[in-house]
């Protein structure tokens, strides 16, 4: 019974193993992967999606879904995304969603991208401009009429007033037009959208060609997607998306943590942090935690910073202004350091982020508990040194010429005292005995001149 068992057993692996070990192997996952883009697009997101786009290859996944609500971001890292999109293997579907998301600047690019473009009802996708350095939008209005403007150009369109923006906007136009003839999009569209930040809601973008579809949910979604067809890699495929099922990516530890450390406000906080515990360690040689600490969160914060959007003119100020702040504490110029150190701290922390890049700038909140903590800190210096002024000296000659001391021994005007607890030779014109009460007039090298002591009490 045992050997007709065993025989049984290895006749059903022979037969079913292989067959089995092939079907595994060799058939994709029914899946489709959904990445989820909520908030500014930055370092952290495009590594996200990245990583997203890796494991769907690696799952052999049969379409992504990228779900989008952004007010932009950075360009550096919308480009990183648009790569990865263009190069994927995998059909990406962008669909902004919920309803009441928005695709706006950077987000619009990404839309373009995609080799298919879905909208939620009552989204909006547009205002594609292109941010300058420097801060501020740097745009004119052209309210004059030309009667020669073409059908939908409207009145009012911006135009860059310099060399600068005009470089930016035409790259960017040039951008946005490429993506728009590789997927067969509204080209003129997507050219207005960055020269006119025009926008449009989800009916719109799909009369006018610039989305393909109007889905409420994930599986209106898929079900209109099914048996459309897009181009990847030069090649013509047919989407097949009736019966996948959806499995959503979410972020993992390494990409939290890059999230967290590359907001604007968490940065600037471990800048400080990194900054004050390197100069409390300073001031007071072997505290070692605050220079442990302080090294780190300079460190991490350094990083941050240098995939972020800032304004070196804002870093120098904020810097200056802890110099000065630093220096009142070592050079006291009764306030006028400090004073000034306060202000260029928080002017510098107001522009150390440019303000124009959605999603990426200070909260009033933390500059203004950085400046008052900073000025708290100056407070506590100025007043260390002003005490320190009005205290009394306590050493030195001139706190040695009016002590009183005792004399040890005397002959003939000369001999020798106890002042301070030190013995010091001594003369005088006035006689005295051993243990009279003298007080100090003068120091001549290393001999005193003393007199009577006129505080001493009478002698008995």
């Amino acid at each position: 019974m045992v050997h007709f068992l065993y025989r049984l057993i290895t006749v059903a692996l022979l037969v079913l193993g292989p067959g089995a070990a092939l079907g595994q192997s060799s058939e994709p996952a029914n899946v489709a992967i959904l990445l989820d883009v909520d908030g500014a697009i930055g370092p952290a997101t495009s590594e996200y999606i990245r990583d997203g786009l890796e494991e769907a290859r690696r799952r052999q996944a049969k379409l992504i879904v990228l779900r989008l609500n952004t007010p932009g971001g950075l360009d550096a890292s919308m480009r990183e995304i648009i790569g990865e999109i263009l190069k994927s293997p995998i059909p990406v579907i962008s669909y902004v969603s919920p309803s009441g998301a928005r695709a706006a600047s950077a987000g619009t690019y990404i839309v373009y991208a995609s080799h298919l473009a879905a909208m939620a009802p009552s989204t909006h996708l547009g205002a594609a401009t292109p941010v300058q350095l420097g801060g501020g939008s740097g745009w004119r209005t052209d309210d004059k009429k030309d009667d020669d403007k073409k059908d939908g150009d409207k009145k009012g369109a911006s135009s860059p007033t310099n060399a600068g923006e005009a470089k930016a906007i035409n790259d960017a136009v040039a951008y946005i037009r490429g993506l728009a003839e590789l997927r067969g999009r509204n080209v003129s569209w997507a050219e207005k959208a960055v020269r006119e930040a025009a926008t449009l809601t989800a009916s719109e973008a799909q009369s006018q060609r610039v989305v393909e579809i109007v889905a409420k949910d994930l599986p209106d979604l898929l079900s209109q997607a099914e048996g459309r067809t897009v181009t990847i890699n030069d090649q013509q495929v047919r989407l097949h998306t009736g019966g996948l099922s959806t499995t959503a990516i979410e972020p993992d530890w390494r990409n939290r943590i890059l999230a967290t450390i590359t907001n604007p406000n968490i940065a600037y906080i471990l800048l400080l942090i990194g900054l004050y515990g390197l100069l409390f360690e300073f001031i007071s040689p072997g505290a070692v935690f605050p220079g442990v600490i302080g090294g780190i969160a300079l460190l991490v914060g350094l990083y941050a910073l240098n995939l972020l959007p800032i304004s070196y003119a804002g870093a120098g100020l904020l810097l200056l202004g802890m110099a000065m702040m630093i220096a009142e504490a070592f050079l006291p110029s009764f306030g006028v350091l400090g004073i000034g150190g306060v202000i260029s701290f928080a002017v510098g922390s107001l522009f150390l982020f440019r303000g124009d890049v959605p999603g990426f700038h200070l909260s009033w909140p933390v500059v203004a508990t950085a400046t008052i903590a900073s000025a708290g800190f100056l407070v506590i210096a100025l007043a260390a040194v002003w005490r320190a002024h009005q205290r009394e000296v306590t050493t030195g000659e001139a706190v040695l010429l009016r002590s009183a001391g005792q004399v040890l021994w005397w002959a003939d005007g000369k001999g020798e005292v106890l002042v301070m607890g030190e013995r010091w030779a001594a003369k005088s014109e006035s006689e005295f005995t051993r243990g009279d009460r003298v007080r100090v007039l003068e120091r001549q090298n290393l001999k005193l001149l003393v007199e009577p002591d006129p505080d001493a009490p009478p002698k008995s």
